[in-house]
């Protein structure tokens, strides 16, 4: 069988699974969402102070690694904003979103950036899920971040930009590293746009961000392609000091 649809086949009984089996919230265990409402509350919000425009936690105006890329591609993104750290129990439903095929838990993160941004309104007329290479879409079955942008669009109203930007290759897992300089290194001319966005303010969709360089990648495509402004919204935000690959 070729190997192309062998990957189809797969994605396709994990997404059936996926819709018949039970999800439990990995708070407390019980049935009916990735994280119960009761354990939303336990939660770790991002609150100031923190770089003002990588949202690096503990850090107040512009953090180190900020001032110093004050030129080049972190200008073409006016700044990255998440509502959470990356910690307990969303690091791990983060994990089963992204490797156990906990495509279910969508709508409940979804409706968490949602409510982050009604809540912290940025400046954006459409949301761009970050994209996933073609081979890792095949493997995974989906794209996390484009899951997510659906579940924003539905309750603020923006449309989302599904396909404006393209990987041109299969980068390694950006999880494999904390180190500022490879993942820049490892993201550098990967990203291209598909379609032109002339005046357009982008929002920029994925769910977690470290050093921002994938976001900064993304936020150049998109001013190359004609975009206003681009912020990024991720659902959590990992600080560098305790940074680890999710498990």
């Amino acid at each position: 069988m070729p190997k192309m649809i062998s990957s189809l086949l797969a994605a396709a009984a994990r997404t059936t699974l996926d819709l018949v089996l039970p999800i439990y919230c990995v708070g407390c265990g019980r049935q009916g969402g990735i994280i119960c409402p009761a354990c939303v509350s336990f939660l770790a919000p991002l609150e100031q102070p923190f770089c003002e425009f990588c949202a690096d936690p503990g850090v107040a105006g512009l953090c180190r690694n900020c001032r110093n890329r004050r030129q080049g591609s972190a200008a073409q993104l006016s700044g990255i904003r998440s509502p959470f750290l990356l910690e307990g129990l969303l690091r791990e439903a983060i994990h089963c979103f992204k490797y156990r095929n906990y495509r279910v838990a969508a709508p409940l993160l979804g409706r968490l950036m949602a409510s982050y941004l009604l809540d912290n309104p940025l400046p954006g007329e459409v949301l761009v899920p970050v994209p996933l290479h073609d081979k890792r879409v095949r493997e995974r079955g989906y794209n996390q971040a484009e899951l997510l942008a659906a579940e924003i669009g539905s309750i603020t109203g923006l449309p989302v930009a599904k396909g404006l930007l393209a990987r041109t290759r299969n980068t390694a897992p950006q999880v494999r590293t904390v180190d500022r300089s490879l993942r820049q290194a490892n993201m550098a001319g990967a990203l291209v746009h598909r379609a032109n966005l002339p005046g357009t303010a982008c929002i920029l969709v994925d769910d977690v961000c470290t050093t921002g360089s994938t976001l900064i990648a993304c936020g150049e495509a998109l001013v190359a392609a004609g975009a206003s402004e681009v912020w990024a919204l991720t659902l959590a935000r990992e600080t560098l000091a305790s940074a680890r690959p999710l498990p």
